[in-house]
This record gives structure tokens, sequence and C-alpha cells, in this order.
């Protein structure tokens, strides 16, 4: 309930219904358990934002519904709508910066996640170690490329959304 643009990766095999039989039984492995499973079950996630924009790997494992539109929700999606039809270009552009921006959020992460096993593995004085040394520039290195891409992709979807 009430979940933002988001969601937790715990849910990513309920999302996909990753179920597996053991012992005669349908179950899910959620975390470290393994919960029976029944093919009767429906998960209902609600938000209280006015127009979420998830991510296209999110849109892809689930239904959204929208029960709630506002006069500027129903606008935004009409627009989109008749720019798809007038100028599809513009759109595709749009769509592929999405595209773009969540590639460089999930290259983002797996950096953070590089550094921290990095930091975490790394015995004695981390200035002596040769490979995290190298591995941290290289991090810093690939992490500014993608911030100088995420403000170019920004930059263009200001103009896109000013010509929308």
């Amino acid at each position: 309930e009430n979940v933002g643009e988001e969601l937790d990766p715990s849910l990513e095999p309920l999302l996909l219904k990753q179920t597996f039989k053991q012992g005669g039984v349908y179950c899910i492995r959620l975390g470290e358990s393994v919960i029976e499973y029944s093919n009767d079950f429906r998960f209902y996630i609600t938000t209280k934002l006015r127009n979420p924009h998830y991510l296209p790997e999110l849109a892809t494992k689930v239904t959204l519904l929208n029960f709630m539109i506002t006069p500027e929700g129903l606008e935004d999606q009409l627009l989109g709508i008749v720019v798809a039809r007038e100028r599809p270009e513009l759109e595709e552009e749009r769509n592929a910066l999405i595209l773009q921006s969540a590639a460089n959020k999930k290259q983002l992460k797996e950096i953070e996640d590089k550094i921290l096993e990095t930091l975490s593995s790394s015995e004695g004085n981390i200035l002596e170690d040769e490979s995290a040394i190298q591995i941290l520039d290289s991090s810093k290195v690939l992490s500014n490329e993608i911030s100088k891409k995420q403000k170019i992709a920004e930059e263009t979807e200001k103009k896109i959304e000013v010509s929308r």
C-alpha cells in the first residue's frame, strides 16, 4: 500500500511468479524463506502518486490500472497519445531516454555494489590494495560518465516536454 515508483527487489520472485514444486506443493522463495504458493493468490499494490512513471522493467512484470485519473494525469496520458501519432520520433526519443535512464541507474547500482564488495573484502590498509584502487578509479570514471549522460538526458527530456 502507498508504494513509490520503485519496488523492493525482494518482491521480484513474486512478480515473476517464480514457483517450483516441493513435495508436490507449489512454493515460492522470498528472500531466505520458502513459502507455499497458491495459484489463486493475487498481489495488489497501490500508490497515492498522481501519475506514476514506472521503469519499463517493472511495467513488463505487472498490470497497471489507474483508478484515479486527475485532469493533469489525463492530460499527460492524452498528450502522450497525440505526440505518438503526430510526432512519433519525439515520443520514440522520449521512450529511449526513459530506457537509457533506467540502464544508467542500474549501472550505477552495480558500481555501488562493486565498491561495497571491494571495501568489505579488503583486508588491511585499503590504500595498499592495488586491485581495490583500480576498481575504485574505474568506478569513479564510469560514474562520472553516467552522471554526464544523465544530465544530457535530463536536458533533452526538458526540451521534449516543452515541445509536447
